[in-house]
C-alpha cells in the first residue's frame, strides 16, 4: 500500500508559493507538487492549499474557533495570554503566530513520526462528526494531538486551513491551472470539471485518477450557479442585446437548486449546501414533478399571491427545528427559471429558449411556479417590464438572452440585472464596535471588507439597516468569531457576509481599499453567502468609475 505524503512537504509547497509573486510560478511550484501524489492525497493538498478543512458545499465544517486555538496553542508552548496578544498584533495572523509559538514547545508528543495528509483527513473527518454535548472537549483534544506532532511550519499551515485563512495567492482560477498543469488537461476542461464537481479536492482526484472526461453533472451533487451581469440602466440593456430579450421578475429571495431523482428530491443554496430540512414546501413542489431532474430557480417569502420581507426566510435558514411550524409562519414559493439537467441528459449547452420550453413541458401540471416572463425588445419595454416587477414588490430585473448556454459559476453577458438602486455589494464583517445612547452595551457599528486578491480591504462601516433583534443576534454571533478584544472594539473572524447599499462611491484614506461608501446601510444579513461570495474591490472601483459625480474625500 502506498504511504500517505507527509504534511511537511506540503507546508513546505505553500511556503515556496506563498513567498512567489508570479501567478505562472505559483501554478508551477503547485502543479510539480501535486504530480508526485496519490490521488486520495492530491484531493486533501488541494482542499487544503485552498483554504479548507471540508468539501465544499458540506454541511459538516472541521474548521475550529479561534479561542480553541488559542487554548490549544498556549497550553502547548506555555505562552501566556499576553504574549500571545504580542504576537498576533505583530503578525495578524493567526498561522503566522502558531509558527512563532510551537518553536518553544512545552509539550512533547509520545510518537515522533511525521504528520501525513491521509491523517490530517481523518483528523479533520473527526471534527467534522463531532455534535453534541462534550464535543468542545472532543475537538480541542483532537487540535491538541496534531500541534503537539506539527513542526512550527506545518502548525502554521494546520491553522490557517482551520481557520480558513490560507492567504497564499492561490485564488480559484490559480488551482484550477495547476490541477491542469500537474495532470495534462487543458485550462477548459479543468475549469469546467471544478464547476461540475463544485470541491477543489474532488477535481484533483479525479483528474490524478484520470477521470476528468466523465464528469458530467448529476443529480445530488450540486453545480455552481450562472450569475447575472449588473447594468446601470434599461438604456445600457437595450443597447446590449439588440434583440428581443427575456425579462424577469428578480426575485428578492435565495438562489437554489433542486435535485430529483430515483423519487427523492433535495434542495441546495448558492453555497452549494444542502437546505432541504429547512424548506419541506419546496421539496412537496416537486412530488408529482416525473423523472430525473435539476432545477434552477429563487426561494421567495411569499403568501396570497405577494411576496414577504427576506428576514422571513433569514429565519427559516437559520432555524434548525421545528420546520413545519416555520414554514406556516414564513411560507415560501419556489419560482423556476432554468433546467440543468433532465433524465439524465446536461442541458447547460442548450439554448436558453429551448432549456425553457423543456422547463415547461415538465412541469406542466404540477406544483411547481415558472418565474414570470416576458419578451422585451427595447428601452422602453424594458423599463415598463422593471416598473411592473418593482410594483410587484420584486427587486427588479433579469433580462436575459434567449440563445444563451447556461455558464457555471460566471456571471456573462448573457443575463444581466436591473436594479433600483445605484447597486449593493456583498460584503464580509472585520471589525465591530459597540455602540451608543440606546444601543449601549450591543454591538451594532460595523466595519466591512470587500476582496482584493487573496486580501481583504475595508471600505466603509455601517450603524443602520437591522432590527434590534438583528443586533442582539449580531452581538452574540461577532463575540463567538472575536480574534482580539480592545474592549470596545473587536477584531472579527470574517465570515458574517451582509448585502449593503449605499449612495455613492468616493475615493477615502481612512480604509487601506482607498474608496468608502457613502452613507452605507445594512440590506440584509446574507446567510447564504459565504466569504468565496464577496465582492471584490475591482467592482467597487467600476462603479466609483461610472458614477457621473465622483466624490473624492478631502
Amino acid at each position: 500500500m502506498r504511504q500517505s505524503a507527509p504534511l511537511l512537504d506540503l507546508a513546505h509547497t505553500l511556503e515556496r508559493v506563498k513567498e512567489t509573486s508570479g501567478k505562472n510560478e505559483k501554478v508551477r511550484i503547485l502543479a510539480e507538487y501535486l504530480k508526485g501524489l496519490s490521488p486520495g492525497d492530491a484531493m486533501v493538498a488541494a482542499r487544503i492549499a485552498s483554504g479548507r478543512a471540508s468539501e465544499r458545499g458540506s454541511k459538516d465544517e472541521a474548521q475550529v474557533g479561534y479561542s480553541t486555538l488559542l487554548d490549544v496553542l498556549r497550553g502547548v508552548t506555555g505562552a501566556t495570554e499576553e504574549a500571545v496578544s504580542k504576537t498576533y498584533l505583530r503578525h495578524g495572523d493567526l498561522g503566522e503566530v502558531a509558527e512563532d509559538l510551537l518553536e518553544k514547545k512545552r509539550e512533547q508528543a509520545l510518537f515522533s513520526e511525521p504528520l501525513t495528509l491521509t491523517e490530517l483527513e481523518e483528523a479533520f473527518s473527526r471534527l467534522r462528526s463531532l455534535k453534541g454535548k462534550g464535543s468542545s472537549t472532543a475537538r480541542r483534544g483532537i487540535v491538541k494531538s496534531l500541534v503537539l506532532r506539527a513542526t512550527p511550519l506545518e502548525g502554521k499551515y494546520l491553522v490557517k486551513v482551520l481557520t480558513g485563512e490560507m492567504r497564499t495567492g492561490l485564488v480559484s482560477g490559480l488551482l484550477e491551472e495547476a490541477i491542469a498543469s500537474a495532470y495534462g488537461l487543458s485550462k477548459a476542461d479543468s475549469a469546467r470539471a471544478h464547476m461540475v464537481l463544485g470541491d477543489v479536492g474532488a477535481l484533483a482526484k479525479e483528474a490524478a485518477e484520470g477521470g476528468i472526461a466523465k464528469v458530467r453533472i448529476q443529480p445530488f451533487r450540486p453545480v455552481n450557479f450562472m450569475l447575472a451581469e449588473p447594468m446601470a440602466t434599461a438604456r445600457e440593456i437595450a443597447g446590449h442585446y439588440q434583440k428581443l430579450v427575456y425579462a424577469e421578475c428578480k426575485y428578492d429571495g435565495v438562489r437554489a437548486q433542486v435535485h430529483k431523482a430515483g423519487g427523492t428530491a433535495r434542495v441546495y443554496s448558492r453555497r452549494l449546501e444542502e437546505i432541504t430540512p429547512s424548506f419541506p414546501e419546496v421539496v412537496r413542489s416537486v412530488d408529482n414533478v416525473k423523472g430525473e431532474f435539476i432545477l434552477d430557480g429563487e426561494i421567495v417569502p411569499f403568501k396570497e399571491g405577494h411576496p414577504l420581507p427576506f428576514q422571513l426566510l433569514q429565519r427559516r435558514l437559520r432555524r434548525m427545528e421545528n420546520f413545519e411550524e416555520a414554514a406556516s409562519n414564513a411560507p415560501v414559493t419556489y419560482f423556476s427559471f432554468d433546467l440543468l439537467l433532465l433524465d439524465g441528459k446536461e442541458t447547460i449547452g442548450l439554448p436558453l429558449s429551448r432549456r425553457r420550453k423543456l422547463l415547461a413541458r415538465l412541469t406542466k401540471g404540477t406544483g411547481v411556479n415558472l418565474a414570470e416572463s416576458v419578451d422585451v425588445r427595447n428601452e422602453e419595454e424594458i423599463e415598463s417590464a422593471f416598473r411592473r416587477s418593482r410594483d410587484l414588490g420584486y427587486e427588479g430585473l433579469v433580462v436575459k438572452d434567449p440563445d444563451s448556454q447556461y455558464a457555471m459559476g460566471k456571471r456573462g453577458s448573457g443575463w444581466a440585472k436591473l436594479k433600483e438602486e445605484l447597486d449593493t455589494l456583498d460584503v464580509v464583517i472585520v471589525a465591530a464596535e459597540y455602540g451608543h445612547g440606546k444601543r449601549a452595551g450591543v454591538i451594532s457599528d460595523y466595519t466591512f471588507a470587500v476582496k482584493d486578491g487573496d486580501m481583504l480591504r475595508t471600505i466603509g462601516k455601517a450603524y443602520s439597516g437591522l432590527t434590534d433583534v438583528e443586533i442582539d443576534e449580531m452581538t452574540r454571533r461577532l463575540k463567538e468569531i472575536t480574534i482580539k478584544d480592545y474592549g470596545y472594539r473587536r477584531d472579527v473572524k470574517p465570515e458574517v457576509v451582509v448585502e449593503v447599499a449605499f449612495d455613492s462611491v468616493q475615493r477615502s484614506d481612512r480604509h487601506d481599499g482607498g474608496f468608502a461608501l457613502r452613507f452605507p446601510r445594512i440590506k440584509r444579513i446574507r446567510a447564504d453567502k459565504s466569504l468565496e461570495d464577496i465582492d471584490t474591490l475591482e467592482k467597487v472601483e467600476r462603479i466609483f468609475n461610472g458614477q457621473k459625480l465622483k466624490v473624492e474625500e478631502g
